[in-house]
């Protein structure tokens, strides 16, 4: 479970920038990296034009406006190659901006976390997309609400107000969500692979709407022989992935209050079709000699089919994801469930809390409307989607699918608060709703676990009272 959170946490790297405040020794660190002056000058003009950016900090100001944020990653640029993201470059153009980095790990964040907060430290904001964050925070006293400094009502946060709406818990907005993000998790698969098996590539399937359990199913059945070293699903991330395709979370909110849908149909036979793809060998961690690691290089050298993963991993220097998955390594969303009134795709949000006792509220607020600057000007837009070419060694091909996943959690976004019930309730929806891919009917973890289940979520709607 360990590779799953930290995962989780590394999704987010593809907003990193400046310096970091505790790193260890500064002579072991590689160059940071930074804007070029032409495109850093070039955001700085479009972002001053702006007009949804109010209150900019004259150039001729020196004081810092210092934000500090505590998490497992950098938003600054860390050594490995990454830069300067657009909407960091905005905060510093626009509002002399700078992020200082408390680093933890993820073990220890909450207990940091909470000792900073103790201790007076000032934590201003901190990562909510783990979506482990909200709102079992709340019950703690670690977040405070968020209204005071963003208004979802202004024209740059309007078209997310409902979702951040819909995330209010004891009538307060607790959770900043700058966008739901479509890159949670894809299917990642390889295109030389599917070729030479003669298998329709699923970018082809997806263009013309025939991409959906079936067809993911059909491939498996065809490609499997575990006798020969052909496998299936691999990952950790496959079962949230597929599941989430009905559009039925675990565990949702509405009206500002948690609510379990494990007896929703919708998820039983979600759990059933798992149950079926285990039974039929197309699930390869555990079958035969595969073993109980993950082996993604297996998509490269073509031993198994698919690998469902966040998209952080090709948020990296080419030659790490070409490693990882072969040269010809491409994604799609995951397939469509044909009972689903919609498309859904797992969704994940860009999502933060302020903490308790921080000192510079208003500064986060700054720097998270910076964030949905640049998600809505397309000009700044069109600058980060270059860097990603520039830095990730990505084709156009592969930013369309990108943009088409996002879009298909834009229209159709949703908010699983499985993990943000509290610590019990979290872990034990994570390790019981794998179950039925390794082998246990959906019946008996239900009768095992739904009780539990909302007594746990019973405890956490009684916190916000």
């Amino acid at each position: 479970m360990k590779k799953i959170k930290a995962a989780l946490a590394v999704l987010t790297a593809l907003t990193a920038a400046v310096t970091c405040t505790s790193c260890g020794n500064k002579k072991d660190e590689k160059p940071l990296r930074d804007l070029d002056a032409e495109v850093r000058e070039q955001i700085d003009k479009i972002a001053q034009n702006d007009t949804l950016l109010e209150n900019k900090i004259p150039k001729d100001d020196k004081n810092k406006n210092t934000i500090k944020w505590m998490a497992t990653w950098d938003i600054n640029p860390d050594g490995t190659g990454k830069n300067v993201p657009t909407e960091l470059a905005v905060f510093q153009e626009c509002y002399n901006g700078k992020v200082e980095w408390i680093k933890v790990t993820w073990e220890n964040r909450y207990e940091k976390l909470a000792q900073a907060i103790q201790s007076g430290d000032g934590v201003d904001f901190f990562y909510a997309g783990d979506k482990d964050a909200f709102p079992k925070g709340v019950a703690s006293d670690m977040f405070v609400p968020v209204d005071d400094y963003i208004d979802f009502d202004s024209d740059l946060w309007k078209d997310v107000k409902d979702i951040n709406d819909s995330a209010m818990f004891g009538g307060k907005h607790y959770m900043a969500i700058i966008e739901v993000t479509g890159d949670n998790i894809a299917c990642v698969y390889n295109k030389k692979t599917i070729a030479e098996n003669g298998l329709d590539d699923p970018a082809d399937l997806y263009a013309k709407g025939k991409w959906d359990w079936d067809a993911f199913e059909g491939m498996l059945k065809k490609f499997v022989d575990t006798d020969n070293q052909r496998y299936g699903i691999d990952g950790w991330w496959y079962e949230f992935g597929l599941i989430n395709t009905t559009g039925v979370p675990a565990v949702t909110m509405k009206d500002g209050k948690l609510e379990s849908n494990l007896s929703n149909p919708n998820m039983e036979r979600v759990q059933n079709w798992l149950y079926e793809l285990y039974s039929s060998d197309c699930i390869a961690i555990g079958v035969g000699k595969f073993g109980w690691e993950d082996k993604p290089e297996y998509i490269g050298e073509g031993k198994e089919l698919f690998y469902p993963v966040g998209l952080y991993e090709f948020y990296t220097a080419p030659n790490q994801w070409k490693t990882k998955f072969g040269e010809d390594a491409f994604f799609v969303p995951m397939p469509k469930d044909p009972e689903a009134d919609e498309y859904y795709v797992p969704c994940g949000t860009n999502s933060y809390v302020f903490v308790a006792g921080g000192k510079n509220p208003q500064g986060v607020a700054q720097y998270l409307n910076c964030k949905r600057c640049v998600y809505l000007n397309e000009e700044l837009r069109s600058i980060a989607d270059k860097q990603m070419v520039e830095d990730y060694g990505w084709t156009q091909e592969m930013i369309d699918m990108k943009n088409e996943m996002q879009a298909l959690a834009d229209a159709n976004p949703f908010i699983d608060f499985s993990q943000g019930v509290s610590k019990d309730c979290g872990e034990l929806l994570d390790k019981q709703l794998r179950e039925a891919a390794k082998g246990t009917p959906w019946n008996e973890t239900y009768d095992t676990i739904n009780a539990v289940v909302e007594t746990l979520i019973d405890e956490a709607n009684d916190s916000a009272k």
